[in-house]
């Protein structure tokens, strides 16, 4: 069992410490190594995962070429493509380790058999999609209603483990700006 998962769990709900043993038994230990990708565009999502140390980059590539970061996850964070691995239809993101990492991964088919062995897991992963959700929600509200600088001042401050992991492209990329005026702001900031 590990400790950081059981932690993560708890945040959401208190399980019986015989749920929680018999539900960290499907999540399986991997070592992802940096640059690896554990999805690409194209593929079916067949797990979703928790991270146990590291940093990944969940992001697309539209058809000029162009990376769009929709989020990192680092250590006790989770990552995954949604619609893909509950839809089992190709994927249009890509997940890939920015160092070396360690993750443990749930497979679609352990995760709906944990339904019907623990049923208040599917209340567990229920609380955790809407906490998700609630992030995206915040983090698309921000980026129709921020300046870019406000936009790269509250990730830095809202995420600063992250930002020393990036380069300015990536982290650009999840602003949604250009690297060059990336580059313009942060000169301005440091003139302020």
């Amino acid at each position: 069992m590990n400790d950081l998962l059981l932690k993560n769990i708890e945040k959401s709900l208190q399980l019986p410490q015989k749920d929680l043993e018999h539900l960290c038994h499907y999540f399986k230990p991997k070592v992802v190594q940096k640059k690896e990708f554990l999805l690409t565009q194209g593929n079916i999502c067949k797990f979703e995962g928790f991270v146990l140390e590291g940093c990944f980059r969940i992001f697309t590539i539209d058809k000029k070429g162009n990376e769009n970061t929709l989020y990192f996850a680092i250590k006790d964070w989770w990552l995954m493509d949604i619609d893909s691995f509950m839809n089992q239809t190709p994927s249009n993101l890509n997940i890939q380790a920015l160092e070396y990492s360690k993750i443990l991964l749930i497979n679609r088919k352990d995760k709906l058999t944990l339904y019907d062995s623990i049923p208040i897991a599917e209340k567990l992963f229920r609380i955790m999609s809407q906490k998700a959700i609630v992030a995206w929600q915040r983090r698309l509200i921000n980026t129709h209603c921020q300046t870019a600088k406000e936009r790269y001042r509250n990730f830095k401050n809202s995420y600063p483990q992250i930002v020393s992991k990036l380069t300015d492209k990536q982290i650009a990329s999840y602003l949604g700006i250009t690297h060059e005026f990336l580059s313009k702001i942060k000169k301005q900031s440091k003139i302020s």
